[in-house]
């Protein structure tokens, strides 16, 4: 039958929750849906039936899960997804701010090739070296605020925070983590993953009988482009005190700074 998710990847954008869906539904136990559905932001006056409908089909002891990294900046999300169910469990990928910013620069790059430089968009006076936080690509990575909206709604027991950079380095500790917290078998282990040299990260090995190796797709891995040693420097420093916060509100460290 088809539920609504038990658990929800919900941030963060160019975080490696791409990366962390196709993980998971190398396990037996979840079924994902493909897509974002990105209801608890746009689609919400669609309703939830609407919303259960776009979900697949699971057999009795299945996850039914689904990532929509736009959630976790989200005003209304915690609230909507409370209203759905008080138990969703809800994981949020983070990685280090600075070079969140950067891939989601890249990435937007990607699109539109005639955006002003890195630096325009991130400064709102270069000379003082005041940072816009008004520019999405900045805000995202102020987790302790975006934190602080969720945790009006759900504690933090409900929360597991993967790190972005450990996904890469060691993704079958994190994915350790994440198989224990969604109360699963660890089934997805060391022997699933591969380091694919090209892109930089680790790609599933193909499943038995199954198709080829799945890697994630061109779009992710881009070469990000030169941003200048200063300003790297100054988005360090800007977003210090807020991992600080948030390294305190998680009872973890990231090693960012």
């Amino acid at each position: 039958s088809r539920r609504f998710p038990q658990a929800i990847i919900v941030g963060v954008k160019k975080g490696g929750t791409r990366a962390l869906l196709e993980f998971l539904r190398a396990h037996p136990g979840v079924r994902a849906v493909g897509a974002e559905p990105h209801f608890f932001d746009r689609c919400y006056e669609k309703g939830l039936r609407w919303y259960r409908s776009l979900m697949p089909r699971t057999l009795e002891g299945q996850i039914t899960m689904e990532k929509t990294p736009s959630y976790f900046v989200t005003k209304e999300a915690p609230r909507r997804i409370y209203n759905m169910s008080r138990d969703t469990k809800l994981i949020v990928v983070v990685r280090n701010p600075v070079t969140r910013a950067i891939s989601d620069y890249t990435q937007t790059l990607s699109k539109n090739p005639t955006i002003p430089s890195f630096q325009a968009l991130a400064f709102k006076n270069v000379s003082t070296g005041l940072i816009d936080t008004s520019w999405s690509a900045v805000r995202i990575g102020i987790y302790a605020k975006h934190l602080d909206n969720w945790l009006q709604y759900f504690p933090l027991s409900k929360f597991l925070f993967v790190s972005g950079e450990r996904l890469v380095s060691d993704p079958a500790g994190e994915m350790g983590r994440v198989q224990d917290f969604l109360g699963l078998k660890r089934v997805v282990t060391d022997k699933h993953f591969y380091f694919n040299e090209t892109k930089g990260f680790p790609c599933l090995k193909k499943p038995e009988g199954g198709s080829k190796p799945r890697c994630l797709g061109k779009s992710k891995g881009r070469p990000h482009p030169k941003i200048d040693m200063q300003v790297v420097q100054r988005l360090r420093e800007f977003y210090r005190p807020f991992n600080m916060k948030f390294y305190q509100m998680t009872g973890q460290d990231f090693g960012w700074d």
